[in-house]
């Protein structure tokens, strides 16, 4: 009795262990739960509740993969991103998949320039941990390679799920500027800084596209404000110190390019030269006031010189004395300046004043001593298209492509020119030069697709118009254009493919369901099209068409009593469709039919009748015309 007792006690034990919950720790569970708890990590927004969750996630698995992950975020909250790597290299050891692990070391990679390395992490990572960090890294990535749609997706995955995000906006706007959309940048640029006013980068990139756009005042009220929001930004000083320093303002220039961090040489003064060597260092200098006075001197010195009225001009049109500068530069051509620039700059201040027929002279007397002055080339031929005349507007065009031919944005603009002149052909190698420059424009790639179209090559135009619909998902012109091409061509799978795109892009217009409804239709999917012309409806309840057409596929379905109600509701929504009308009508007679039998019994009845009726009337014809016969006479006989 004893020993059987003694043999049961163990297996007792064993059995009160197990059933009050004790675990051994053999730590497959523990593990798991701890990875699961490490992938949740980013969510988790304060310090202290990360730090809470990264302890239990240690004392869950302290050697496994969720460790080594936490060790790498801890490292480098510290600064110390070498030490971070090697602890997110040993997490991926254990658990390759480990999503964060891969994401988090694919940012510390791109930050140290290994951007293949990180573009295969990141892409990793957001297969299944999709952080808008981890989409913004991912469009940097793409726009420095130039994929510009992928750039796009990217920004607009992180944009989504980050919309206070200025980074993300500022890096849409790089995009933009990349492909040439100068207005739509400059737009999400500013935005940008309405989110983040301190934002360095969408500040810098704005400013340089008014520069390139020669709006130096706008440039410098930005970099202005740029440089009070973000004092420490060493960049926009330096870009404020050029502006300065471009418009004369040396003395500011100097101060800017201290708080830039760059100190400003004094250099050594030589001797003083005289006359015109004078005047010019003087300028270079930035002394204004004294270079005006040594040129006025040299001027008296010498009234049949033409250098001074040069490089007077030159100073004036720096600073912006506008009127002085035309003063001082119509002295020079008068006395016959051989200085391209001389006539260039002359040219460019008429303009500005609109005074447009001066500037052609004085843009071409440039190019006379200058031919391959393409700047002048590109001025005088604007002024030309605009005031109507097309064909010198060509030939200028034509020679600064001759000079610049990578200028796609001057190929995209005399490719318009061709299309409205009609010489297609042309035009057609205009928007092949653009497109070998900047194959994801999206405009040339839109603007080619109609050419095509119009010769009627569609295999073409709708490669092009797919490209740009690749790149500009919101482009309704160019998914018109599709839509009317696989309409034509009868290609039904790939414009319900092209339509389910639209209901997905503009859930909320009735019209794209609608639409989607209809091809259903045509293929005879009945239930699909009814359901998108519920939807259309449900989003415009007075949708005549949609209401029209659920009516339609109602009667063909059989469902004649609901087809009469939809019908009922387009006729009220749009009185004027006269199928309505009609449909309702022949609803209304299939609802009131005639037996059969009734109209058998009828048809038999009246034929009775009508013998009977003819039977009657020959009786009658026949007692009546024997009574209306005349009586003979009866002839009385004599005895």
């Amino acid at each position: 009795m004893y020993k059987k007792i003694a043999g049961t006690l163990p297996l007792l034990a064993a059995a009160f262990v197990l059933l009050t919950g004790f675990s051994w720790n053999f730590g497959g569970n523990k593990c798991k739960e701890a990875l699961e708890l490490a992938e949740k990590l980013p969510a988790l927004a304060d310090l202290e509740s990360k730090t809470k969750q990264e302890e239990r996630i240690r004392s869950l698995c302290p050697d496994g993969a969720a460790a080594q992950f936490v060790q790498g975020q801890q490292a480098e909250r510290a600064g110390n991103s070498d030490g971070a790597v090697v602890a997110y290299r040993r997490a991926l050891q254990q658990e390759p998949e480990l999503a964060v692990a891969n994401g988090n070391l694919g940012l510390l990679y791109l930050d140290k320039g290994l951007v293949d390395d990180a573009a295969v992490l990141l892409t990793k990572a957001l297969t299944s941990q999709r952080l808008p960090t981890y989409h913004k890294a991912m469009g940097r990535i793409m726009l420095d390679k130039k994929f510009y749609a992928l750039a796009l997706y990217h920004y607009g995955e992180a944009g989504r799920m980050a919309p206070g995000d200025a980074s993300v906006v500022a890096g849409q706007a790089e995009v933009f500027a990349a492909q040439g959309q100068v207005d739509r940048a400059s737009d999400e640029f500013k935005r940008a800084l309405v989110l983040d006013p301190t934002h360095e980068q969408a500040t810098a990139a704005l400013a340089t596209l008014y520069l390139q756009q020669n709006q130096q005042d706008a440039a410098l009220e930005l970099l202005k404000k740029g440089t009070v929001a973000n004092p420490r930004s060493q960049r926009l000083h330096l870009m404020l110190a050029d502006l300065y320093e471009a418009r004369g303002d040396v003395k500011q220039a100097e101060y800017e390019r201290l708080l830039g961090g760059k100190k400003v040489a004094v250099p050594e003064q030589p001797p003083q030269p005289e006359g015109l060597a004078l005047a010019e260092q003087y300028a270079a200098a930035g002394k204004t006031d004294e270079a005006i006075e040594a040129y006025q001197t040299v001027m008296r010195q010498q009234p049949d010189a033409i250098e001074p009225h040069e490089g007077l001009g030159a100073l004036y049109f720096k600073v912006g004395r506008d009127a002085d500068a035309i003063l001082a530069y119509r002295e020079a051509v008068h006395r016959g300046s051989t200085k391209p620039d001389v006539y260039y700059n002359l040219g460019l201040l008429y303009e500005k004043r609109n005074q447009l027929d001066e500037a052609v002279v004085s843009y071409k007397r440039a190019i006379e001593r200058k031919p391959a002055f393409a700047e002048a080339r590109l001025k005088l031929a604007d002024i030309r298209y605009s005031r109507g005349n097309t064909q010198e507007a060509i030939e200028q065009y034509v020679e600064f492509l001759k000079l610049k031919p990578e200028s796609a944005d001057i190929h995209l603009k005399l490719a318009r020119i061709f299309v409205r002149n009609k010489n297609l052909n042309l035009a057609e190698e205009s928007y092949a030069a653009v497109l070998g420059l900047a194959p994801d424009n999206p405009d040339a790639n839109r603007e080619i697709a109609a050419l095509y179209r119009s010769k009627e090559q569609n295999d073409k135009a709708l490669y092009h118009y797919r490209k740009a619909l690749d790149l500009q998902k919101d482009d309704s012109e160019t998914r018109n254009a599709l839509v009317a091409i696989y309409v034509k061509e009868k290609k039904y799978d790939e414009l319900a493919a092209l339509l389910k795109e639209a209901v997905e892009l503009a859930p909320d217009d009735p019209n794209n369901h609608y639409k989607l409804g209809l091809i259903y239709d045509f293929k005879k999917e009945y239930e699909y099209a009814a359901d998108c012309y519920k939807k259309a409806i449900e989003l415009k309840p007075d949708h005549a068409r949609a209401l029209h057409a659920l009516g339609r596929v109602y009667i063909k379905s059989g469902r004649l009593s609901e087809a009469r109600e939809a019908l009922e509701a387009a006729k009220k929504a749009d009185p004027t469709m006269e199928e309505t009308a009609v449909l309702l009508n022949n609803i209304q007679d299939d609802f009131k039919p005639v037996p059969r039998a009734s109209v058998k019994s009828k048809k038999v009845k009246s034929k009775k009748t009508t013998k009977a009726t003819k039977g009657k009337a020959k009786t009658t014809t026949t007692k009546k015309s024997s009574a209306q016969k005349p009586k003979a006479p009866v002839k009385k006989t004599t005895r």
